[in-house]
């Protein structure tokens, strides 16, 4: 099939193009500053930004025919005022465009959490692009994940630069919430799983791994991998301003960041719906395997054929999940 994947160089794109060459399937990507993207051999590159819809429909074609499928992979980490009416706007554009030129189906990758529970801001906004994708006439497939384990994921290099530099943590009740991490290559094997299995057009699956996780266990089998055990002090209260600037103060994690991935913790995010194993056949990844491997690809990037294409970007997290490079900028 032919695929148009944007968030090319983001934490989950740039191990979706290779896998899909890998299978067969024709590649177009779309970047924002093709000069700075190095893509797999037999890739199409096109330079365009989801801001600018006039950019756009050169990326939906192969020789003059519309991609069968689109995968949308951006979504806004930079935060800062208007910030959802960015991700709506790209969104509004990118279905406009799939509609144009005539696309069979969309494939986003949202966020966990359910519509009930009242959801994080940054997971609210999440679902609003995701109602955007709907309206369109392509199918929309949505597959909804929790923390992302694996290199270059924002949410999971939090929890790596906590369980790597705290041996003692004073933490709220949050960690105490329930999740479901995945393992990024897990993530990548059900993004081609779908497209491969017609039936999931046109609807809604959640992902995740074998473990359901509080934060607190997610942290201490963390530092459990590097070698070293965690001790966890609960206190009663600890606001999410401070808890953000706690997170500020021992990680790197930028302001906006901060802040959203603490709003995200009070909402519990675990598979609820497993109907996905019925389309696609994933052997699951353990926690354990994946916060090695990730830990592996942090300490020797090198070792990572795509390591220089990817930048820290987002994933699944509590606030939301997928490939997160900031909105309208591909690359």
């Amino acid at each position: 099939m032919r695929a148009l994947v944007t968030g090319a160089t983001g934490f989950v794109g740039s191990r979706l193009i290779p896998t899909l060459l890998e299978q067969g399937h024709e590649v177009v990507a779309l970047v924002r500053d093709a000069d700075s993207y190095a893509p797999p051999a037999g890739v199409r590159v096109v330079e365009g930004d989801l801001l600018e819809p006039d950019t756009l429909p050169p990326a939906f074609e192969i020789d003059g025919d519309p991609v069968d499928v689109a995968y949308y992979l951006v979504h806004s980490m930079d935060g800062g005022p208007g910030y959802e009416e960015r991700d709506r706007n790209c969104a509004q554009n990118f279905v406009d465009t799939a509609s144009a030129a005539g696309v069979d189906r969309i494939i986003y990758l949202g966020g966990l959490g359910e519509d009930r529970e009242a959801l994080s801001e940054h997971l609210k906004s999440r679902r609003e692009v995701e109602r955007i994708l709907a309206t369109g006439d392509p199918a929309l497939t949505t597959l909804r994940a929790a923390i992302i384990v694996g290199a270059g994921s924002a949410s999971f290099e939090v929890i790596y630069g906590l369980a790597s530099r705290l041996p003692v943590m004073t933490t709220p009740k949050w960690v105490d919430t329930l999740c479901q991490p995945i393992a990024i290559d897990d993530v990548v094997e059900y993004l081609v799983g779908t497209l491969d299995a017609p039936a999931t057009a046109g609807d809604t699956f959640e992902i995740g791994g074998p473990n359901v996780l509080t934060y607190a266990e997610i942290l201490r089998r963390t530092r459990h991998q590097l070698g070293h055990t965690l001790r966890i002090v609960r206190v009663p209260v600890l606001s999410p301003e401070l808890s953000a600037k706690w997170l500020r103060l021992v990680t790197d994690v930028n302001p906006y960041l901060a802040r959203s991935l603490v709003e995200g913790l009070r909402n519990t995010v675990i598979v609820e719906d497993d109907r996905i194993h019925d389309h696609v056949s994933v052997d699951q990844t353990p926690f354990e395997v994946a916060v090695a491997r990730a830990i592996d690809e942090l300490k020797h990037p090198e070792r990572r054929t795509d390591a220089a294409q990817t930048p820290r970007t987002g994933d699944g997290s509590p606030a939301g999940s997928g490939d997160e490079t900031p909105a309208g900028k591909q690359s």
